[in-house]
This record gives C-alpha cells, structure tokens and sequence, in this order.
C-alpha cells in the first residue's frame, strides 16, 4: 500500500502543483458578469487550458480515426488473401495496432493528467480561495442580511461550476466538435449529400439549442438559488438549534424548511421538464441523420459506388455521432447549469464592500485612546433614528459607560468606532485621526471587545483564547485564563473526540459550553491581546455574582492605563467608572459620576431605582 503511495506520489506530485491553489489576486472585487468571471480564473491557468484544448482536440480526431481505420480494415479484409494477410499488409496492420494501443492511450492518458492532476484539483481550490479572500472583506451588515450557510454554498458552488464550465467546454464540448468536423469531412468525401444531411442535422440541433436552452438555463439559475437557500435554512436551523427545541413546540422549523425544499422541488421540476423536452428534440434529429446516411449509404453501395468498408466506416461515424450527441445534452445541461450557478454565485461573491479601506490608509501603531465622536449621525440608510449629531470625547485613559434603555443607541456607538459600520454624517477620530484614513485591520487592533454574545469558534479553547494574539506562548494563554477565572474549569473540559483541556474543542459558537464559560474564555482572550482600549459590552452579564467577583478585580487591573467604553444593563457593574453616558433616542441626555447623576434626578436616577428595588417597592406600596 506505502509502495503504491509512493508510486503515485512520484508519478502525479509533478503535475499537481502546476496551478497555484493559493495565489491571489491584486483585484479587490470578483467580475460581476458570469462570462468575465469564467475567464477571470481561466487566464490564471492559460497553460493548463492550452494543453486541455489541445487535448479534447486530439480526442475527437483519435476517436474519428477509429472509425475510418475500422471501415478501412475490413476492405482490408475483403480484398485480402488470408493465408498472405500479415505478410502482405503488416505495416499497415502495424500502423492500425499503434493507434489503438499507442496513440489512442497517450491521448487518453495525457488528458486525463491534465484534468485531473493539472486542472481539477487546484484550480477549482484557486476559485474558492479567491472568493472567500473577498467574501471576507465585506462589511458586517454584508453578513447580517444573508445566511452564512447561503454564503458558504456561494463560494463552493461557485468554484466548482467554474471549474466545470471550463473543463466541459475545453474537454467535452471541443472533442465533439472536432470529432463533427472530421466525421463531416468523411462523410462528404464518401458522398456530398451525407455531407448535406450531416449540415441539415447540425442546423437542426443549433435551432433546438437556440430556443430550447434559454428556459433550460433560466431553470438552472432559478434551481441553484433555491437550492442555496434550502442550505441556508437547513444550516439556521442546525445553527439555533436550541431555540427550535426550547420554543418551536408546532413543527414550525419543519413547515419553515419544507416551504423552501418545495420550492426548491418545483424549480427542480421545471428544469428536469426543460430538459426532457431538449433531449425528445436530440432524440427526433439523430434518428433523422441516422437513417438519411444509412439509407444514401446503403444504396451507393448497391449501385457498386461504395464498399463494404466505406459503409461501415459511415455507419460507425453516425451511430457514434448519435452516442456523442446524446451525451452532449447532459454536458450542454451541465453547462448551463454550471453557468447558471456561476452568476447565481457571482451575486453573492461578487459584490462591491460596503465598507473598503481607502487608497490611501495608513496602518494605525498602538493608540493612546484618544476616541472623538464630531456630531455624529447614524440611521441604518434610514432618515432619522438610531444616532443624530452626537459629540462625546473619550480621553485616553479614561473609563466611560455608555447607559440607556434598549435600543438607545448604545452598541451602535460601539460598532461606529469599530468601523463595522460607517457613519452617515461627521466623523470618529483616534488619536486625532479619523479612523476612515487608517487601515481597518490596523483600526480594529486597538480593540479588545468582549460583548454579551461570547464569539467563539468550533476550535480548541486554546486557538479562541489566542485568537487575539496567534503568537501567544502557553504560558501566556494560561496566565489569561487564570486571570478571567477560566483555567479550572477548561482542565475539565472534554470533547466527544477525547480531547482534553485546551485541547478540546468548544463546537459551533462554543455551544458545548455554558453561557459563563463562554463568557470567561472571551475575557481572557481580550486580556491576552492587552488592546489599548477595551470595549466591554455586558462582559459580565453571563456570570454569577461570585464569579464576577473573582473576575472584576482582574479587570480593573487590566483598565489601568487604558481607554474603557463599557455598555452595561446591570448598572451595579458600571457605577465605579469615572464617567457615565446616558443615552436615549441616540442622543447624550446626561453625563457625569453616578453620584451626580443620581443627586440630579433624572433618567439615569430613575434606570438605577428600578434596578435597586425602589420600582418594585414603589409598585408594592401602590397595590
């Protein structure tokens, strides 16, 4: 077995790396049409595709030659002395074993190779590669509109059906044409009208491609997208998958994802319809080209004008030309489809950022926390909500809370400095600059976020919490979670794989773990990357109280010298920090200590009374 391995490792290694998997591209959006997408890709392997054609060339003449050889054989035969057969005619029976044994196996062989060592494997990986690469660079709304499973059949779909395309085309579709071309040039000279009933049969077949694809194709685009959203669906379901058990007690998912599965049936439908009716169409005109060459055939060689051979050799050439054909409408059928799935994918892959860094952008060294919001205003593209003209200045090191009721505005502030989104109007600057001029990349480093959503991935625990910083030594990642009171219970840990510890892996989102747990390796991934300024969005709120209290003296240790913008419900866990922000309707309405803001009376006094008991009491007291 390690022999054969190796065998084949030396035989095919060559060839597999003649494409790049990996190589990007300097063009910061995809093609949007589907046409300029295929050949995009297609001239980053001009080599690989010369050689293909050439190959699906050779293909069809081999294939051509087979059957010409075959009706020159048996004249061979018939004129022949059998007894003097090989010493009459061994170099032309020489000749015809070559091409058997040695031409047609060369052929054969050497496309195979270049599909499938040379094309197939990297160039489809180039497609995906280079997809996902700009996938990635959209903005945060980009993902807040589509389902991740949708994007990600996108990007799949989309590299396989350009590879395919281009393969069929240089391999399939270009053996058959040849092998047209030269069964035409046979048959011609054999009779011109064969050559006549051969064009016929051509024109014949283009009339049904002309107005019999078109609704082929619209069917093709029209299944690809019912069938990623299908995926998308099937994947949300997968992904919530315990609020569908907590909450969808009437089989709503199941009607949710059965509406979409029909539809994507129905498209289905209407494609295999489409297709059914363009093969009915093949199936007429190949019987037609059949018996029109059988029959002129057949009576030239009863007027003395053609030979048995020659007969064979016509025959053989149509009855192949019916096999190609036949087989060329499920190519023509994948090649639409693959087409169509190409510009359903280009819809998603090839879409302009949002949000880009400008020409220009520097990349931003380690800020000192300086963070200016200039009459700010944000509505979502809508015309007034969410922010309006807002001015607040966070100085470095300064620790502020952002406070309000829900929907004030609070996390939007948050995202604003993040650059997830961009403002609308006015500006956010760090450190003096306006954080639009400097890189995003280089922006976002000067963050350490922790929010109420502990944003973990199905990795081990110990690549989470070193998500921050790739570099971290062991000894770093431990010294983070011991600080946010994680290590004793991540030594406990374990997955269904047996992995241990920091080895083990936490699932989707971290779902294997508790809410708490969640939220500590989150802490202790924002302690290990020591940003110079901390966003702290309900860090804490998945904690109990002990917990958090084992965690808090941690975290202030870790603010000092540091810019903190923290956003929290629970305003127990806000009251010691130096300034307080309320906001409401988007809109600064207070600022100050808590002291001074509870001595003033106001919406701030009145959010910490119902939080202390004062609401409930006042309630009771009514009643």
């Amino acid at each position: 077995m390690n022999d054969s391995k190796t065998l084949q490792d030396r035989l095919y290694s060559p060839f597999e790396n003649v494409v790049d998997a990996f190589a990007d591209t300097d063009r910061p959006v995809l093609p949007r049409d589907a046409w300029q997408f295929i050949l995009f890709f297609a001239r980053q392997a001009k080599m690989p595709f010369v050689l293909l054609l050439i190959a699906g060339g050779l293909s069809g003449a081999v294939d051509a030659a087979l059957y010409w050889s075959v009706g020159w054989l048996i004249d061979l035969l018939d004129a022949a002395n059998p007894a003097t057969l090989i010493a009459d005619y061994w170099p032309h029976l020489a000749a015809f074993l070559f091409l058997i044994l040695v031409i047609r196996a060369v052929v054969m062989i050497g496309n195979a190779v270049v599909e499938q060592q040379v094309v197939v494997p990297n160039f489809y990986q180039l497609v995906r590669w280079q997809a996902f690469r700009r996938v990635m660079d959209q903005p945060y709304e980009f993902y807040q509109n589509d389902f991740a499973g949708r994007i990600a059949t996108k990007i799949l779909q989309g590299g396989e059906a350009t590879g395919d395309f281009i393969v069929s085309s240089l391999q399939t579709v270009w053996s058959f044409l040849t092998f047209l071309i030269l069964a035409a040039t046979i048959l011609g000279a054999l009779d011109p009208i064969m050559g006549v009933v051969l064009a016929v049969w051509v024109a014949g077949y283009l009339w049904a491609a002309y107005h019999l694809l078109p609704p082929l194709r619209q069917a093709g685009r029209r299944t690809a997208d019912e069938r990623s959203i299908v995926n998308g669906r099937i994947v949300d379901a997968f992904t919530n998958i315990m609020a569908v058990k907590l909450f969808d007690s009437g089989g709503r998912e199941h009607n949710y994802v059965r509406e979409g599965m029909q539809r994507y049936l129905d498209a289905v439908k209407q494609l295999t319809r489409s297709i059914t009716t363009v093969r009915a169409a093949v199936a007429l005109l190949n019987g037609f080209m059949m018996a029109g060459v059988a029959v002129l055939a057949v009576n030239k060689w009863m007027g003395g004008a053609a030979t048995t051979g020659e007969v064979a050799a016509a025959l053989g050439l149509v009855f192949r030309l019916n096999q190609m054909s036949g087989y060329m409408m499920f190519n023509i059928n994948g090649l639409i489809r693959n087409f169509a799935t190409v510009q359903d994918a280009t819809t998603v892959i090839s879409v302009e950022p949002g949000i880009k860094d400008a020409p220009d952008a520097t990349v931003m060294p380690r800020a000192k926390g300086d963070l200016v919001y200039e009459d700010v205003s944000f509505h979502y593209g809508k015309k007034s909500g969410i922010i309006s003209n807002l001015d607040l200045h966070i100085r470095p090191g300064e620790r502020v809370a952002l406070v309000g009721p829900s929907g004030a505005g609070k996390t939007t502030l948050v995202n604003l400095a993040l650059r997830l989104f961009d403002v609308e109007s006015g500006r956010i600057l760090l450190d003096g600059r306006d954080i639009r001029s400097v890189t995003q990349a280089s922006l976002r480093a000067q963050f350490g976020v922790v929010s109420q959503d502990a944003m973990l991935m199905h990795r081990s625990i110990r690549d989470n919490i070193a998500y921050g910083k790739p570099d971290a030594t062991e000894e770093e990642i431990i010294a983070a979670a011991k600080k946010a009171s994680a290590h004793e219970f991540i030594v406990n840990v374990s997955d269904p794989k047996g992995r241990k510890g920091y080895d083990a892996h936490v699932g989707e989102r971290g779902v294997k773990l508790s809410g708490g747990q969640r939220q500590r390796i989150a802490i202790a991934r924002m302690m290990l990357k020591n940003a110079p300024i901390l966003i702290l969005d309900e860090a804490t709120s998945a904690l109990d109280s002990e917990i958090e209290a084992a965690i808090q003296e941690n975290l202030y240790t870790m603010m000092e010298g540091k810019t903190v913008l923290a956003i929290a419900h629970r305003l127990s866990t806000i009251a010691a920090l130096d300034r307080l922000v309320v906001i409401d309707k988007g809109r600064i309405v207070e600022e100050g200590t808590h002291e001074s803001l509870i001595a003033k009376g106001g919406l701030y006094a009145k959010l910490w009374e119902r939080q202390s008991g004062g609401f409930l009491a006042d309630r009771l007291a009514a009643e």
